[in-house]
């Protein structure tokens, strides 16, 4: 029997988890960060690895039931991005989580808890990967559950403001999306007689029951990819909870929803989802331009960034929705795009509150960039890759989806009105990008800002090793799109 590797890639992350808190107070800090950023390197590695070698790979069955169905694990070109893209952001963000938590735990006039932090960081970060590669619903919905209650626990320990009352908005309005999502896989299990993702067709559920079946499943995942309506959870949890999570929760949690619902419709409601894919279009274009207008009125750095997740993940949901292998190749790479992206850019806002004690406001900010030319840098290098500017991989996500959605208007004439709506949207992200960046780091200084600096290396070096990661599948999107088109070609005209 083959070794379960890709469970490894979750199981060690766990181990070193439960490490944090049986070593806590008996190593330092540094240590505990050393042992939870390789953990999680080592997920990176072996996922890259396995693809690169493999490019479809799937675990043995760790478990079977006649009812649930079996678990396994699977990487292949849709999840291999994802999972990629979450190992890659979360080992770097440990790295950087050392200086930024080392100030948090001050502030909060606590004694260091290293371990407990790291056990609940650790852990909701092994099991976003669980999502990305899960072959079950049930085991997709376990692992969702179980990123909520350690990034709840995140924000109501160690986040900013109304913490307790804000991490309590937080854990309602996802569960909330969590259990309507259930329900429909309940009943989508139910009739297809097991929860294996690759049973569940829409031919063995009742016609009446299709289209009910299939809304269950998308409410309840743009609840949790913070669609326009229901994205009222997010500019809260996303800017109050401490800056490593932010790095987290914005770039890659509320994109695995986007994710889940190519998979699903992919292998199992193709017909149905094509009764909604006009609505869900425009949907996605509201948000993506709802997202970039708030972004524009913002003046707490950490909360224009949580706008600009919601205006991100309506480019996600669009490339999803317009239904051809163009775009949905452009929408799963521009989750990797924006998890390189927003997580430099969350780590930015959290090297300006470190060195300027808890700074925020944009707008008592101007002219760091003389001050703190690396951290400059790096912002600009996140917001290019939200924008899509070369040599940055953003430029392809963004051509890929806006190709799909082209054909999608002109098969439907409506090409004008929907080429100046996603022209007007895609505007927006570059204003409200170069704008902040002006304003943040343009400009006179100020006398109160005479004593900025760049971060210590150990806060901008991933951040950085992340942008350099873009560049380098800006050269290279070949290996990851062409076998992601091909695999689409089997699945959608």
């Amino acid at each position: 029997m083959e070794p379960p590797l890709l469970a490894s890639t979750v199981v060690i992350p766990c181990i070193s988890a439960l490490a944090s808190i049986a070593l806590d107070k008996r190593v330092s800090g540094k240590v505990l960060t050393l042992i939870n950023a390789l953990s999680l390197a080592y997920s990176a590695l072996m996922l890259i690895a396995l693809f690169l070698i493999h490019g479809r790979y799937q675990d043995p069955m760790y478990f079977k039931d006649s009812v649930l169905g079996s678990f396994s694990m699977l990487l292949d070109p849709l999840s291999a991005p994802i999972a990629i893209s979450i190992a890659l952001v979360t080992s770097a963000v440990a790295v950087y989580s050392f200086r930024y938590m080392e100030h948090r735990f001050k502030e909060l006039g606590i004694k260091e808890e290293w371990g407990t932090y790291f056990f609940l960081y650790t852990l909701f970060s092994a099991a976003m990967i669980g999502t990305a590669l899960s072959t079950n619903l049930i085991e997709f919905y376990l692992f969702l559950e179980l990123t909520l209650i350690p990034s709840f626990m995140l924000i109501a320990f160690y986040g900013y403001g109304e913490r307790h009352r804000i991490s309590f908005m937080y854990l309602i309005w996802t569960h909330v999306g969590a259990l309507i999502l259930l329900i429909g896989i309940f009943i989508a299990g139910y009739y297809s007689q097991g929860f294996d993702i690759s049973l569940i067709k829409e031919g063995k559920i009742p016609m009446e029951l299709r289209l009910p079946t299939l809304l269950l499943f998308i409410i309840g995942l743009l609840i949790k990819l913070a669609s326009f309506g229901v994205h009222i959870w997010l500019p809260y949890a996303h800017a109050e909870a401490p800056t490593p999570v932010s790095a987290l929760l914005s770039p890659n949690l509320i994109g695995i929803a986007g994710y889940f619902m190519a998979r699903i419709y992919l292998s199992s409601f193709i017909e149905t989802f094509k009764q909604l894919s006009p609505y869900l279009q425009i949907l996605a274009l509201i948000t993506m331009i709802y997202g970039g207008l708030m972004a524009l009125t913002q003046k707490d750095y950490k909360r224009l960034l949580a706008y600009s997740s919601i205006s991100q993940m309506g480019y996600l949901l669009l490339g999803v929705a317009a239904f051809n292998k163009l775009s949905i190749s452009g929408a799963i790479l521009h989750y990797m795009t924006h998890a390189m992206g927003k997580a430099i850019l969350f780590m930015t806002a959290g090297m300006i509150i470190y060195v300027l004690r808890g700074l925020r406001d944009i707008w008592k900010m101007g002219g760091l960039g003389t001050k703190m030319p690396i951290t400059m840098a790096a912002a600009l290098l996140g917001f290019m890759h939200i924008t899509g500017i070369p040599p940055t991989m953003g430029i392809w996500s963004e051509v890929y989806i806006v190709a799909g959605t082209v054909n999608t208007f002109l098969s439907e004439k409506a090409l004008i009105p929907g080429a100046i709506t996603l022209i007007f949207a895609i505007g927006l992200t570059t204003a409200y990008s170069f704008i902040t960046v002006k304003r943040i780091f343009y400009g006179e200084l100020k006398e109160e800002l005479m004593e900025a600096h760049d971060p210590p290396p150990s806060m901008y070096m991933p951040a950085i090793a992340l942008g350099v990661i873009g560049l380098l599948v800006f050269l290279y999107p070949s290996v990851l799109l062409r076998p992601l088109v091909q695999e689409l070609e089997l699945l959608v005209s």
